[in-house]
């Protein structure tokens, strides 16, 4: 069988990987230092024999006893409110963390894929983001702790790869939502559900009229998948081109759950970025990838989960 390394497994969207690794035959090992991943997103897993949970910061040396074939390094802050709120860790787990991932990969001959992001390529120019655009990012701007962070990190596994013949793969991720997403992880999705749920104001930024585009959690971990088990070196970008812009996003909350909440505007945060939407043709083209779960439905699915979480808290 497989072994696969999954570090920030118990996050959102590594939990949601180490449930697929589970399914496709993988003994996954699942690391995490918690703090912004819950060991509840995992809790089902425990008692597996094809899982471990290990609570560890991948930013000191990774040490694990046998082979490896596949390490996914998807530990760090991911959203806004977490990622300025802990500035130096989130520098560090794209640094260090890489590193050591790096490291052990080189060590054990695995393939390593790394999580990067839409947000190195910053407030873009180009629109759609294609992977040859090298973006426009503020390196000390409030958000340039992340979005250099993974900048660094994408240097560093091509060097890997390329000094050290490492195999590496390179994912950068466009907005993505889903269950397990933390209510209070400060990203527009859950925001707006719960903020609609609990019947309270809906906080649009600005205008509302810079856009995003949303992904459900499926469609970005099948992209995850079939990118690991594939041979492409560079990065790829795994998103859903279908464009909305907040406010319009907001509206769309406010029908799906039948609130009586309004929509409020506040001052647009510094260096937000107006416009957010993948070409995802060469997923399309090297994966034969592209998202499958229409937004109604992804939302619908995110929606009954938070209300769960409402209920059971």
């Amino acid at each position: 069988m497989p072994r696969t390394l999954i570090t920030g497994g118990a996050g959102f969207i590594g939990s949601h990987l180490c449930d697929r690794f589970v399914a496709e035959g993988h003994d996954v090992i699942c690391m995490d230092n918690f703090i912004t991943g819950r060991a509840d997103n995992v809790a089902h897993l425990i008692g597996n024999s094809r899982f471990q949970l290990i609570q560890y910061d991948v930013t000191n040396f990774i040490h694990v006893e046998g082979d490896l074939d596949y390490i996914l390094h998807f530990a760090s802050p991911a959203s806004p409110i977490d990622y300025l709120e802990l500035p130096i860790q989130t520098l560090k787990v794209g640094a260090l963390g890489t590193h050591k991932a790096l490291g052990l990969a080189k060590a054990k001959g695995a393939r390593l894929l790394l999580a990067s992001t839409s947000e190195v390529y910053g407030d873009p120019k180009e629109h759609p983001q294609s992977e040859t655009y090298w973006g426009n990012v503020n390196p000390i701007g409030i958000r340039g702790v992340y979005d250099e962070a993974k900048r660094y990190a994408e240097a560093m596994t091509m060097a890997y790869h390329r000094y050290h013949g490492v195999e590496t793969r390179i994912v950068r991720i466009f907005n993505t939502y889903g269950p397990k997403m933390r209510a209070t992880d400060g990203r527009v999705v859950s925001n707006f559900i719960n903020q609609a749920l609990k019947g309270e104001d809906i906080t649009v930024y600005g205008e509302g009229n810079q856009t995003r585009s949303f992904q459900y959690v499926d469609d970005l971990v099948e992209g995850v998948y079939r990118l690991l088990m594939s041979d492409e070196v560079d990065p790829v970008n795994i998103g859903n081109p279908d464009e909305t812009t907040i406010l319009e996003f907001a509206k769309e909350i406010v029908a799906l759950t039948n609130t009586t909440s309004k929509i409020i505007f506040e001052p647009l945060p510094k260096d937000d970025p107006q416009v957010r939407q993948p070409d995802i043709s060469k997923a399309r083209r090297i994966l034969d990838w592209e998202p499958r779960v229409p937004r109604s439905e992804g939302l619908r699915r995110t929606m009954e989960y938070f209300q769960a979480e409402l209920v059971n808290a």
